[in-house]
């Protein structure tokens, strides 16, 4: 969950009118945000003992998965003539070596992706901008979007400012999301529930995605389904 703001700061967000709860719609994803050994492999540069969100996620993927939701993973990889152009690289340089067919780029084996869930590839920090997941939802029927992964001042906030610009109400396991440094990960999850979504509990967003099993996807199938089965 996000630290508790000093008095000051909660009564200025509040006279503003930030800080209220989202709408949670019936058809919700599951989206996971850059678990990959990039990010989750503390040996790499670029990476960081992530643990203890990696076991939280894996809760939720189970979840989602009994409940036949629909769930899709982002990972950044660049082709070799790609490397040069983004602007985004000069900044953060060590996002180089996220190459296209490396391991760096690979989800996480401790999250058991299956063959059917999505990987979609970006080059930026939002899951959404240059890449076919807003489509992909919609397609879907989703109308709310559980957001985990790396990092959260990161990726999973410029993934969750995205998605509520898309549309989508957002909701933010606080455990199931990790930063390279406490300072940013706490600050930018105030921010997300302030302005974005709602930092919610792992039990929260665990029977949330339970108590919406099927989802919209499940529905367009059973209404398709031929009488007697098949």
């Amino acid at each position: 969950m996000t630290a508790a703001p000093g008095a000051d700061t909660a009564r200025t967000y509040d006279r503003a009118g930030f800080g209220r709860p989202v709408r949670r719609g019936r058809h919700p994803a599951l989206l996971v945000v850059d678990f990959t050994y990039g990010f989750t492999d503390p040996d790499e540069p670029t990476g960081c003992d992530m643990s203890g969100p990696l076991r939280a996620t894996r809760r939720l993927l189970d979840a989602a998965r009994a409940a036949q939701l629909p769930i899709a993973f982002t990972t950044i990889a660049y082709e070799p003539g790609q490397i040069r152009t983004p602007a985004w690289l000069d900044k953060a340089t060590g996002m180089a070596a996220l190459t296209l067919g490396s391991r760096l780029v690979e989800v996480d084996e401790r999250l058991a992706r299956l063959p059917g869930e999505p990987v979609f590839v970006k080059h930026g920090p939002s899951a959404f901008f240059g890449t076919g997941l807003a489509g992909h939802l919609v397609s879907a029927g989703v109308d709310t979007v559980v957001v985990t992964g790396a990092t959260t001042s990161g990726c999973v906030r410029a993934s969750v400012v995205d998605a509520v610009q898309s549309g989508f109400p957002v909701l933010v396991p606080g455990a199931a999301v990790a930063d390279r440094a406490r300072g940013p990960h706490d600050a930018n999850l105030f921010d997300i529930q302030e302005k974005y979504g709602d930092v919610v509990e792992l039990d929260d967003a665990l029977a949330y995605l339970a108590a919406t099993g099927g989802g919209a996807g499940h529905e367009r199938r059973a209404a398709t389904r031929p009488e007697g089965g098949g």
